[in-house]
């Protein structure tokens, strides 16, 4: 097969078409990058000496230098909207424009959330007159169109717009764990009116972002936590009640103002609701965290590879941090083999790389995925 570009490589594997290699992601999403720590040992192996952007505050993850993309061969390249910035309320603490407040404890490689602003006994006026983030702060849109621009003229990669996440994790964060998953149960009128006002809020970002480049990307990425380990964080039918409606309305607009295709990011188990995201419009499911409970690669290929394309898959739970460099490459193979035959597969890690993976184990995932030919091609 004829070499493709990075960008022709993604779209045909977003495409169903088959692609003359499985591409590569690193750091195109705030969701598959890297955390400070690990990242510094990449920095020193490809003797990178700029410093540090951080894509997230609370996970410290990092925007990757372009040197270690192209040095790695990267098929996609991230564009990172803005906002308004963090408030700085103390040592290692600070307050975002939602209002929650993190601090990062002594030792720890990440913040921890403090306050939970509408926890407790509130009422629907509560949530109406909470003070709402200002969805048409100057900052969103500032800076897109260079960015893709140059991403275009100097790397030839596809690009993935990174938009706000929808309202499951924002609800949590402003109700507090315990009052949000009670309300599921017991509430149902209250929970609805917080998941409409932090939507709201989230579309109108969206709607800012996709007006000024939404005809100009290739790949749309959403986010909302749905599934744990062993299942949905709540039933199917609160799912379907509650977020999925809600989800449709989150996807329709990209849909409407994109020819991009929709990318959705949920950890976990979410296998009782596949077919429930493919109808309201994910085209890409990620992270596909293949130690979940129903989340076994070669049954969701052979399921839904038809209509959803896989994003991930590498495990980071125990291989990439745990394994030998053979191991990883097993992983690689065996990842490729399952996801990548007909297109529908970009491959990285399960979430953002932890500060526990060893760097040998990231280069191999990345340069044996170049280099293996799967029986498919054979």
């Amino acid at each position: 097969m004829k070499e493709m570009t990075h960008r022709e490589r993604v779209l045909a594997a977003l495409s169903h078409r088959q692609p003359d290699r499985v591409p590569i992601d690193l750091g195109a999403t705030r969701d598959s990058s890297i955390v400070v720590e690990g990242y510094e040992r990449l920095k020193q192996h490809f003797a990178v000496h700029r410093g540090n952007t951080l894509l997230s505050r609370m996970m410290r993850v990092v925007d990757v230098d372009e040197q270690i993309l192209q040095a790695l061969d990267i098929d996609v390249r991230g564009v990172f909207p803005g906002g308004p910035p963090d408030e700085i309320i103390g040592e290692n603490c600070y307050r975002d424009e939602w209002g929650i407040e993190r601090v990062k404890p002594p030792g720890s490689y990440y913040y921890d959330q403090v306050s939970f602003p509408l926890a407790g006994e509130i009422t629907l006026r509560d949530i109406a007159d909470y003070p709402w983030p200002d969805p048409h702060h100057s900052a969103r849109t500032q800076g897109l169109q260079e960015r893709i621009q140059t991403i275009r003229e100097t790397t030839g990669c596809a690009t993935i717009l990174n938009l706000p996440s929808g309202f499951v994790h924002t609800s949590q964060y402003l109700r507090g764990f315990s009052d949000w998953f009670t309300d599921i149960a017991a509430d149902r009128k209250l929970i609805g009116a917080l998941f409409d006002a932090a939507l709201d809020i989230s579309l109108a970002v969206c709607e800012v972002i996709l007006e000024e480049v939404g005809d100009q990307v290739d790949v749309l990425m959403a986010s909302d936590d749905l599934g744990l380990q062993g299942g949905l964080m709540m039933s199917p039918d609160a799912y379907r009640e509650l977020i999925k409606p809600r989800h449709g309305r989150y996807f329709q607009l990209m849909h409407d103002m994109s020819p991009a295709k929709v990318f959705f990011h949920t950890c976990g188990s979410v296998g009782d609701i596949r077919e429930d995201l493919i109808e309201i419009g994910v085209d890409v499911l990620h992270p596909v965290q293949v130690t979940a409970k129903g989340m076994e690669p070669a049954s969701l290929k052979q399921a839904y590879g038809d209509r959803l394309a896989f994003w991930g898959a590498i495990d980071t739970q125990h291989v990439l941090p745990h394994g030998s460099v053979e191991d990883v490459q097993a992983e690689v193979e065996r990842r490729i083999e399952e996801l990548g035959p007909g297109g529908g597969y970009v491959l990285g890690a399960v979430h953002n790389i932890q500060p526990d993976v060893p760097l040998e184990n990231i280069l191999t995932m990345l340069q044996h995925t170049r280099t293996y030919v799967p029986s498919y091609d054979r």
